[in-house]
This record gives structure tokens, sequence and C-alpha cells, in this order.
């Protein structure tokens, strides 16, 4: 068991020290409030990946399961800036 947890802290660690400095999402309204809320949970690399399979609708559900499932803090008036910023700039 400790051997487990040791693991999952490194690799932890290693995940949160990720740089994310290489990752250059694209401008526009929303992207503080997108930056500012999704980079605290895992890295930005994870929108453009996944912008290919979501519409609005699947934008605003994947924030509110990260709210709801995952326990994102994200405060209720960031939820729309970001959905629109990634709806405008990475929805199908």
């Amino acid at each position: 068991m400790k051997k487990i947890l040791l693991l999952v802290s490194i690799l932890f660690s290693l995940t949160a020290a990720a740089d994310e400095s290489a990752i250059k999402l694209q401008q526009g309204a929303g992207l503080d409030a997108v930056t500012r809320n999704c980079s605290t949970c895992h890295s930005l690399d994870y929108i453009p990946m996944n912008s290919v399979f979501q519409e609005r609708k699947g934008w605003e559900a994947t924030v509110n399961k990260m709210i709801k499932v995952m326990g994102a803090p994200i405060k209720p008036e960031d939820v729309p800036p970001i959905v629109d910023y990634l709806t405008a700039h990475y929805g199908k």
C-alpha cells in the first residue's frame, strides 16, 4: 500500500510540475478564465485534444462534470466565459 501511495505521489508531482508554457491556446475572450481554472487540475493540452469531439453542449457537460464529479473549484460566474471560449475556439 505504501508503494502505491508513493507512486501516486510521484506521478502527481510530475504532473503538477509540468511546464504549460509550451501550450498555446487561441487568444480570445474567456481565455483567462480557462487558464486560471482548467490548468489547476490538468494540462491545457487536453482542450485541443478534446476539441474534435465537442460542441457547445459537450463543453457545457464537460465543465459541469469537472465541477460536480471531479470537484474542480470553478466559480459559477466563471462557467459561462469558459464554455463560450471553448465553444468559440475549440468547438466543432
